[in-house]
C-alpha cells in the first residue's frame, strides 16, 4: 500500500513540475532517428510555437504530408527544465525541439533536414536568429546554423575562446526566400584532428571541415527557432530615439560605443545592449519585434547516407 501511495504521490509530483521535459513524438513522415523535447516549458512554451502541419490545410511540405511549423513572437520566452537558465532574463526567445536525450559521444554520424523560409520571412539582424544546432552536454554549441547578415550562415565555435571562431554563409538572403533547401551533414564527433564536420546544400558540399568537433564528451541536435539579441534589434531599429536619448540624458563613454556598434550593424555585447535598452527605450517609436516562422521536414538521423539523403 505504501508503495502504490509513493508510486501515485510522485506522479502527481512530476505532472504538477510544469519545468518537467515534455517529449515529442514526431510522425515518420517528418522526422526519425532522434528522440526529441520541448526545449523549454512552463508558461514561456506556446501553443503556436510547434505544430504538425498539414499540407491539405495549405502549409508548405518538401515531402509526404505533413511539415514541422515553428513560430516566435514577441515575449515567447520561459525558462529550462530545471529552472537553472531564463531566456525572458538574457534576452532571448525561443521555441526549439532539443535531441538532449539522443546525445552522442563518438563515431560518424548522418544528418538531414529540409527547411522552408516563406516569402514574407525578414532578416532581423542584427537580431541573431538560430534554427539549429549541435550542442554540447554541460558545454557551448559548437556547430549553429544562424541567420546572420548574408544569410543562413554555419558557425563553428568548438571551445568557448573568443578566437575559436568561424562563420560561413550557406543560404544567401535573396535565394531563401519561399523555397525548401536540403540540408544533409556527415560529422564525426571527435576531440582530435580525425574529426570531421561536411554540409551539402540541394547536394552541393558547401562545407567541408576537418579537425576537432567537440571539446566536451557528448553532443546533441536542437532546431527550431532560437532568437538572441531582441533588444540589439529594438535599438537598431530606433536609432534616431537612442540619439534623442542621449541628448537630453547624456552618455556614457561605453553608451556611445554601443551606439557607434549597432549603426555599423556589430554587435555591442548582450549586457550593453539590454542596459542601453532600458534606459532609452520609452524614447522608440518601434515597439515590436516581428514573428518569425519557419518550417521544417525530413529532420532525420542515421549511421549512413541512405538513412536520411533521401533527397541526395
Amino acid at each position: 500500500m505504501k508503495k502504490i501511495l509513493g508510486i501515485l504521490f510522485l506522479s502527481l509530483l512530476l505532472s504538477g513540475n510544469s519545468y518537467a521535459k515534455k517529449f515529442v513524438k514526431l510522425p515518420k513522415d517528418v522526422g526519425s532517428g532522434s528522440k526529441f523535447y520541448k526545449s523549454l516549458t512552463g508558461k514561456g512554451y506556446k501553443k503556436h510555437g510547434f505544430q504538425i502541419v498539414n499540407k491539405e490545410d495549405g502549409h508548405p511540405v518538401r515531402a509526404g504530408s505533413q511539415s514541422i511549423r515553428f513560430e516566435v513572437r514577441q515575449g515567447d520566452c520561459g525558462k529550462d527544465s530545471d529552472g537553472g537558465w531564463s531566456d525572458c532574463k538574457n534576452d532571448r526567445e525561443r521555441h526549439e525541439l532539443s535531441g538532449g536525450d539522443s546525445a552522442m559521444s563518438s563515431g560518424e554520424h548522418w544528418f538531414s533536414w529540409s527547411i522552408y523560409f516563406p516569402k514574407d520571412h525578414q532578416n532581423l539582424y542584427p537580431l541573431s536568429n538560430a534554427f539549429g544546432q549541435f550542442h554540447q552536454k554541460n558545454g557551448n554549441p559548437i556547430f549553429m546554423f544562424k541567420e546572420l547578415r548574408k544569410g543562413y550562415t554555419i558557425v563553428r565555435t568548438i571551445t568557448d575562446n573568443d578566437w575559436d571562431y568561424h562563420e560561413q554563409n550557406l543560404i544567401t538572403n535573396d535565394e531563401a526566400l519561399g523555397n525548401w533547401f536540403d540540408i544533409l551533414i556527415n560529422a564525426k564527433w571527435s576531440k582530435k584532428e580525425d574529426g570531421f564536420f561536411k554540409i551539402w546544400v540541394n547536394g552541393d558540399l558547401r562545407y567541408d571541415y576537418k579537425g576537432p568537433t567537440k571539446s566536451k564528451s557528448k553532443v546533441y541536435q536542437k532546431f527550431g527557432v532560437y532568437r538572441t539579441g531582441i533588444t540589439r534589434y529594438l535599438n537598431y531599429v530606433n536609432i534616431d530615439g537612442i540619439n534623442k536619448c542621449f541628448s537630453e540624458k547624456g552618455s556614457t563613454s561605453k553608451e556611445n560605443t554601443t551606439l557607434f556598434k549597432l549603426e555599423m550593424k556589430k554587435f555591442p555585447g548582450h549586457k550593453n545592449s539590454i542596459n542601453l535598452f532600458k534606459k532609452c527605450n520609452n524614447y522608440y517609436d518601434v515597439k515590436d519585434v516581428p514573428t518569425t516562422i519557419i518550417y521544417f521536414d525530413e529532420v532525420r538521423r542515421g549511421k549512413s547516407k541512405e538513412k536520411v539523403g533521401i533527397f541526395n
